[in-house]
């Protein structure tokens, strides 16, 4: 069973592993339940992890979920 979990790091030294689970229903995310296609995340020229489908998540979006902005 795959957790969904994707690990952070920050320039200031947070790390944290980010909860997807609920973030995969969008047809761009779909293919991210596939845990091979999950593996396949890179950072894009921002700093924002990104995957081959050119889904992406917000480093500020992140951020604020795991200090419950």
């Amino acid at each position: 069973m795959t957790s969904y979990r994707l690990p952070v790091a920050f320039k200031d030294g947070l790390t944290c592993p980010v909860q997807l689970e609920g973030e995969l229903f969008d047809l761009v995310f779909k293919p991210l339940r596939d845990e091979r296609f999950l593996g396949q995340a890179r950072l894009d020229e921002f700093g924002a992890p990104c995957w081959p489908n050119e889904a992406d998540l917000a480093p500020d979006a992140i951020l604020d979920r795991l200090i419950g902005r």
